[in-house]
């Protein structure tokens, strides 16, 4: 079966994304696009991911819960888990990792907290765009404790993509997926389908930036994706 798919969106949990992203916006775009996939991977954290899945059942979308470490080498990586509950235990464990450093909303901006109606629940104080006190392996480690999968983020780009941080892919994380979100040349590409299945998401940080339907996973289940 194909699974059309984004999963890569950013609410307005991540300062870095705007504040039309809110949960119902982020569904019914997904929607529109006809999409029947997705994942809020917001930046250290999975807080919205209630709301997102409330607003999704009435759509009929799928949401995998998940979470975008920044690790202490600047690499990010998207942590997808099969339950709410693990990724919620993981996500925890990553919090206690971050820096105590406070957001200031005038320079990164907000960081919301939303319910199933985009109403505010709350705000986070800790700045969640810094890097977690966990290395690339820890983080490995503690996501298979916690059934899930980790997926290098956008690794064509120079900025926290494991090889523009470390120049290359370590042999030993044995990654099956790795994440392409923008322009890359053909000879990576390439190189890269030798040795990894290619997710191609979005990094959506705004509704118009959502996948169109376009890339696909074939899949007898969605949850084929934790094998």
């Amino acid at each position: 079966m194909k699974y059309y798919y984004d999963l890569h969106i950013h609410s307005n949990l991540s300062p870095c994304g705007h504040k039309d992203m809110t949960p119902n916006n982020i569904v019914n775009m997904a929607y529109i696009k006809k999409l029947d996939v997705i994942s809020v991977t917001d930046h250290n954290t999975c807080c919205n991911f209630p709301a997102v899945e409330k607003v999704a059942k009435a759509r009929n979308l799928k949401v995998i819960p998940g979470i975008e470490v920044n690790t202490k080498e600047e690499v990010h990586l998207l942590c997808y888990f099969k339950s709410y509950k693990n990724c919620k235990s993981f996500s925890r464990k990553i919090y206690k990792k971050l820096p105590k450093i406070k957001n200031k909303e005038e320079i990164f901006g907000e960081q919301v907290i939303y319910d199933e109606n985009d109403m505010v629940l709350g705000k986070e104080e800790i700045l969640l765009t810094n890097a977690s006190n966990i290395s690339i392996n820890e983080v490995i480690i503690l996501v298979k404790k916690h059934e899930g999968i980790v997926i290098p983020s956008h690794v064509e780009r120079k900025a926290n993509g494991i090889i523009g941080v470390l120049g290359f892919i370590p042999e030993e994380n044995n990654f099956d997926y790795i994440e392409v979100t923008g322009k890359i040349s053909d000879e990576l590409l390439k190189k890269l389908k030798n040795k990894y299945k290619i997710i191609r998401n979005s990094d959506a940080h705004n509704l118009v930036e959502i996948s169109e339907r376009t890339n696909y996973l074939e899949l007898e289940d969605i949850e084929d994706l934790f094998l």
